[in-house]
């Protein structure tokens, strides 16, 4: 299993010094991603990531999550390759709906949840095509290329690996999922609110893997949170694991306004069974 940070980009984190230092602590721990928001209020992400690339070398980055209906996918798409450039091949790229209309409502985008969705997957197509087409042409409902090519290519072949969010039960974001390369499971039941269960995870993942139809690898990554004590970390996460899950991602809910609370959370190391669990790799 690997492990990665979920990062807020608003108050105290909204520093672009901030978080590439931050970034070079948990690589030095052996964290295995670090992952920022993209929200309006927060810091611009892409400022933030292009920092974090240029003071890590080890730790894969991107965002959690890129609600791409947002963007524009061709402009996505540009940018995720040159940072694929710049880290040497460390990007990954979450994508989601979104998950607050009014941050679509108040700047004049659509909001209705299934418009949003239609766009995502186009954009998802988008993104793919320029990746891996010389001369890329799309003609759907909300987007229209016409023979477009980047100047420069992700470094990862075939491409950036593609993970999605979605929040148990609703089928629709597992389906989607099944089609790329990776589930981000949210860590709440998105009809109770409650932290998803073990059983929960398990319909989720059984649901996903009875709709995928490819023979590639494919990313399960499970959300939460863990205390100090690697112990009791190890015990919260190794059953999601043994479920099936290859990222644990520690979530920074908690700590949005008390970085130094959350950095000593990162500097104590992922809650990683085994001989290594922080600290510098031999």
């Amino acid at each position: 299993m690997k492990f990665g940070l979920d990062i807020p980009t608003t108050g105290v984190y909204a520093d672009v010094h901030v978080l590439a230092k931050l970034a070079a602590e948990a690589e030095s721990v052996g964290w295995d991603g670090f992952f920022v928001w993209d929200v309006p209020s927060g810091i611009d992400p892409w400022l933030a990531l292009t920092a974090i690339a240029m003071q890590t070398s080890r730790i894969k980055i991107g965002f959690l999550a890129l609600p791409l209906p947002r963007h524009r996918p061709w402009l996505v798409a540009k940018r995720l390759a040159d940072l694929d450039q710049l880290s040497q091949g460390r990007v990954i790229c979450t994508v989601g709906l979104g998950d607050s209309d009014s941050a679509f409502a108040s700047y004049g985008e659509e909001s209705a949840p299934i418009i949003r969705a239609k766009k995502l997957d186009e954009g998802l197509e988008i993104l793919t095509g320029l990746w891996m087409i010389d001369s890329f042409s799309f003609t759907g409902e909300y987007y229209q290329l016409h023979q477009v090519r980047l100047a420069s290519r992700p470094i990862q072949s075939p491409r950036i690996p593609l993970w999605t969010v979605g929040g148990w039960p609703r089928r629709p974001p597992f389906r989607r999922a099944a089609q790329w390369d990776g589930i981000c499971f949210k860590s709440i039941h998105h009809e109770t609110g409650q932290e998803l269960t073990l059983g929960e995870f398990r319909s989720g993942l059984a649901y996903v893997r009875a709709h995928r139809r490819r023979d590639t690898p494919f990313d399960v990554i499970m959300s939460g949170e863990t205390p100090l004590d690697r112990q009791r970390g190890i015990d919260i996460v190794l059953p999601f694991q043994e479920a099936g899950a290859t990222w644990w991602m520690e979530e920074g809910y908690s700590y949005t306004s008390d970085l130094e609370a959350f950095r000593t959370r990162i500097r104590s190391g992922p809650p990683r069974s085994g001989s290594y669990a922080g600290g510098s790799r031999n």
